[in-house]
């Protein structure tokens, strides 16, 4: 016998459909890649997704077809995501920040047919458009007036919206039917692809609206920072219309002033990010003195919250924090750290240490801590074991089968974290499976080291990884990136982790870099970590009693070490955690090391003998661009004048020279003319001596370039062209044959005048007003201690998301990541099939023939920097190179930027593109 009541296929049109029934009113506030702010409804959104399906129909998309996005959080994204899945189709959401070589693999594994994509996505698809072949439209988000002939083939959004009725047939299929696809981040060999169903949705849905899980509801104002392409906005792009919650959708704009921005303006109360989007809104709060009016709660993933966001958060603003953890593979939510009633009751303090463990799982998630035999572990808080999970919205099977049986005998799925469960049923990642340390039999979690590491004031960034040790197996290794302007010492570090962590967990050294890498999703990269530091070895390893180090390959670098102090003897160690560390052997140097000095090593901080025991490094030789002095001028035979004779005058007249007879009557037309001839000439001198001026040093930018070049010449130039048409007139009224060789010279130099002026002007309106172009803003190109100090304290900053200010007279407001995108399309990452070694030489042997000096030439880091100077005012600009290794060789990235504000009429641009076309040939 079954249940009587309405079989109601679980369907995700099914939300959109209640939302635009029942919120049709409601709000979505998106922020338009094209730049102006959009507001529309539920009900408007209803509509236009309708009007999608009908363009797939009439692309001949079918139901189980896979159609991209390719976007940012948008209303026009929103539209699609609804439009594919509504008629049947498979949503799949690209992620932007994945290289090339990957999207190309995940758009072909999918098999997509038609691509949705943002204006500032083009030049990523027209890199990669001949090797996609089962994709057979693009479309745009966005309309005629905007449409770019970037990618020919491609379709403008809103004219396809525009010949279809919004009269769609929706739904009608199987709750298990396909909905959505997203891929892993693919950190470990090829990502997969993860197939949620209607049904999961759903279901995911109805959970996430739960008190104790996001608990939104109708009078909240929701910002999902969290991209769409990361496991549907963790649900909240499905939960907020469910609702009918206010949905603000941030656009491109993520750093942290355009995100305070929305925040303040629309009052949003609810928000959901990553721990670094929070990072760059509590900075930029406290560098304006900002505040937070609205803003109720925030949920934060992705990674470990550190603890210093969480209490700026709670004591500085007011706002509650909800850590929570899911992956891909659980769609994305699997716990969250709400407190239960007897954590309720607990103090502030204490319940913070509930608040930085990852939660408790939801109805709808069973979890599992059991060892590499397969059995439970107890739930005490203190013991690791390997986290499983199992769940009517948890993967079964990846997409085409890959990866074969990923379930366990009781359908539990592996998810690859070793984690924690304490009494109260929260739990707390400790790690992932392959990042975990196992030293001496015991596990250490590098994640809690970087939390509290973190938490120093001078650290940004911080991150473990496990180095060999021969006695220990391996001990920890911590990197740290400074905060811009900072200096530490190891010291410092290990003494504010002293007492927070056990002994023997206390990092074996402290390395301070100038970059740690983020993965696409956000996460610290720590594949890419252990690949840069292969080469390292412990000051407290035993294997570092030679020298140096042995090559892997030429021409990596030799990093010397100097023979460590004798091992303590092993400490027997229990089955409980140990306490306390082997004496001596977590600290660095032993006191019977040779004395030594730290090299900052572009940004890798080793330990190195003294001077005397190597041979000096040769100086640095700064390079001058010579100057260019003009050719001597030929040397002519004197000029002979011939005495007039008598014969050369009519008879009678005076013998008087033919010159002076010529001028006479010259009179107010012929100075006029002098005057006209000296204006026009004024501008170009002006813009010289400014050019001479700056270069040399006789005045600084403001004035040579900006007043005198950009301010007076211009006016100077409009001036002399009104002056010399007057000339011309007057030079007609006053008898054009005497005036004819003037009036012609006046004409000439005010059409070179006003052709300068022209050039000048559309020289400004045609190359974007930055001076900073990169070939990757995703994981932004940043500069070392040395190269910000060569830059000096009067360069403009060197940000990670630079936007152009609001008041600018062209691209107000925008990042310039989108416009590099827009106006400089060889701004791109350049992947050479060779090895990074040989691709790293190519690319110094680029910089080096561009006539830059080297600042910094550093093979093991994978960094070159190099400052050069623009030949006609002398301004300055840097160059950094990164080489980092990839799936098919080696990837090249190049950021350059100037020193000062000012506009460079393309030059970065330029710089960029010969150097990657120099490194490509």
């Amino acid at each position: 016998m079954q249940g009587r009541m309405q079989d109601w296929p679980l369907t995700v049109d099914r939300i959109i459909d209640h939302a635009k029934s029942w919120h049709g009113d409601r709000e979505i506030v998106s922020r338009s890649v094209e730049g102006p702010m959009v507001r529309t409804t539920y009900a408007q959104v209803h509509a236009r997704a309708k009007r999608v399906s009908n363009v797939l129909r009439g692309l001949n998309i079918q139901p189980g077809d896979r159609v991209a996005t390719l976007a940012w959080n948008t209303a026009r994204h929103i539209e699609a995501w609804y439009g594919i899945m509504g008629m049947g189709a498979v949503c799949h959401t690209l992620n932007p920040r994945l290289f090339s070589e990957q999207l190309v693999y995940i758009i072909n594994h999918a098999e997509d047919k038609v691509i949705f994509t943002d204006l500032t996505f083009l030049p990523i698809l027209a890199g990669i458009r001949d090797q996609i072949p089962t994709v057979q439209h693009i479309i745009v988000f966005t309309d005629d007036a905007h449409m770019t002939a970037d990618l020919p083939g491609a379709h403008s959004y809103e004219s396809l919206l525009s010949q279809v009725s919004e009269d769609a047939v929706w739904g009608g299929f199987d709750e298990n039917s396909p909905a959505g696809l997203c891929y892993t981040s693919g950190t470990t060999g090829n990502p997969k692809g993860v197939l949620y169903s209607h049904r999961s949705n759903f279901l995911h849905t109805l959970v996430t609206m739960g008190a104790d899980v996001l608990g939104i509801g109708a009078t909240d104002t929701v910002l999902p920072v969290v991209p769409m392409f990361h496991a549907n906005a963790w649900g909240v792009a499905f939960s907020a219309p469910a609702v009918g919650a206010k949905l603000v959708m941030p656009g491109a704009k993520l750093d942290g002033a355009s995100i305070h921005e929305l925040l303040e303006s629309e009052q949003v109360t609810f928000s959901a990010a990553v721990p670094t989007v929070w990072q760059m809104l509590l900075t930029h709060l406290r560098d304006t003195n900002g505040t937070l009016n609205s803003l109720k709660r925030v949920v934060i993933g992705g990674s470990a919250v550190p603890e210093a966001i969480v209490r700026a958060f709670r004591d500085e603003y007011g706002v509650a924090v909800t850590h929570a953890w899911g992956m891909t593979e659980t769609s994305p939510l699997g716990t969250q750290a709400t407190p239960n009633h007897k954590i309720a009751a607990m103090d502030d303090e204490a319940q913070l240490r509930f608040q930085l463990k990852q939660g408790r799982p939801p109805l709808g998630i069973d979890l599992r801590l059991t060892n590499d035999a397969g059995e439970d572990l107890p739930r005490d808080g203190h013991t690791f074991g390997k986290l499983l999970v199992k769940g009517p919205f948890v993967v079964g099977e990846y997409f085409k089968g890959d990866g074969g049986q990923i379930l366990d005998d009781q359908g539990f799925f592996d998810t690859g974290d070793v984690a924690t469960l304490d009494e109260h049923g929260f739990m707390q990642i400790t790690d992932r499976a392959k990042d975990v340390i196992k030293s001496g039999g015991e596990w250490i979690s590098t994640i809690e080291i970087e939390n509290i590491a973190a938490g120093h004031p001078k650290a940004e960034l911080a991150a473990v990884i496990g180095m060999a040790h021969p006695k220990w197996d391996e001990r920890p290794l911590l990197l740290v990136k400074l905060r811009p302007g900072q200096e530490a010492t190891k010291e410092e570090f290990l003494a504010f982790l002293e007492g927070k962590i056990a002994k023997w967990w206390m990092p074996d050294d402290v390395v301070f870099v100038d970059d740690i890498p983020l993965g696409a999703t956000g996460k610290i990269d720590k594949k890419l970590i252990r690949t840069r530091m292969a080469d390292y070895v412990l000051p407290t390893a035993v294997a570092a009693a030679a020298s140096t180090i042995a090559l892997a390959a030429p021409p990596e670098p030799k990093i010397y070490a100097p023979e460590p102090a004798a091992p303590a003897e092993p400490e027997v160690h229990a089955q409980a955690v140990p306490e306390t560390a082997p004496e001596g052997d977590h600290t660095g140097w032993s006191p019977a090391a040779k004395p030594t000095q730290e090299e900052s090593y572009s940004g890798l901080t080793v330990v190195t003998p003294t001077v005397g025991d190597f041979p000096a490094p040769e100086a640095e030789a700064e390079a001058i661009l010579p100057f260019q002095s003009e050719p001597a001028p030929e040397a002519h035979a004197p000029l002979t004048l011939a005495t007039p004779s008598a014969t050369d005058e009519p008879f009678g007249a005076p013998l008087v020279p033919r010159r002076a007879k010529k001028r006479k009557g010259d009179g107010f037309a012929g100075f006029y003319l002098n005057l006209a001839t000296l204006l026009a000439l004024t501008p170009a001198l002006m813009v010289g001596a400014g050019m001479l001026g700056t270069r040399y040093g006789l005045m600084d930018w403001k004035t040579g370039l900006g007043v005198i070049a950009l301010e007076w010449a211009p006016k100077v130039a409009l001036i002399a062209v009104a002056a010399g048409l007057l000339g011309v007139i007057i030079a007609l009224f006053a008898g054009f044959g005497r005036y004819w060789a003037r009036a012609l010279m006046v004409l000439i130099l005010c059409g070179a005048t006003f052709g300068g002026y022209i050039w000048a002007r559309q020289a400004q309106i045609t190359n974007p007003p930055i001076n900073d172009v990169s070939t990757d803003w995703t994981i932004p190109l940043t500069f070392s201690q040395k190269m910000m100090r060569e830059r000096g304290p009067e360069a403009i900053m060197v940000e990670a998301d630079p936007m152009r200010p609001m008041d600018s007279f062209a691209y107000a407001g925008r990042r310039i990541a989108d416009i590099n995108a827009e106006t400089c399309a060889e701004a791109r990452p350049l992947v050479l099939a060779r090895a990074p070694g040989a691709a790293y030489a190519q690319a110094k042997a680029a910089v080096e023939a561009a006539g830059l000096a080297l600042v910094t030439d550093d093979p093991a880091s994978g960094r070159i920097e190099a400052t050069g100077r623009s030949a006609a005012f002398g301004l300055k600009n840097d160059v950094v190179v990164r080489v980092l290794p990839a799936p098919q060789g080696a990837r090249i990235d190049v950021r350059a930027i100037g020193r000062d504000p000012v506009p460079d009429f393309g030059a970065n641009c330029a710089r960029v593109t010969e150097l990657i076309g120099a490194m490509r040939s």
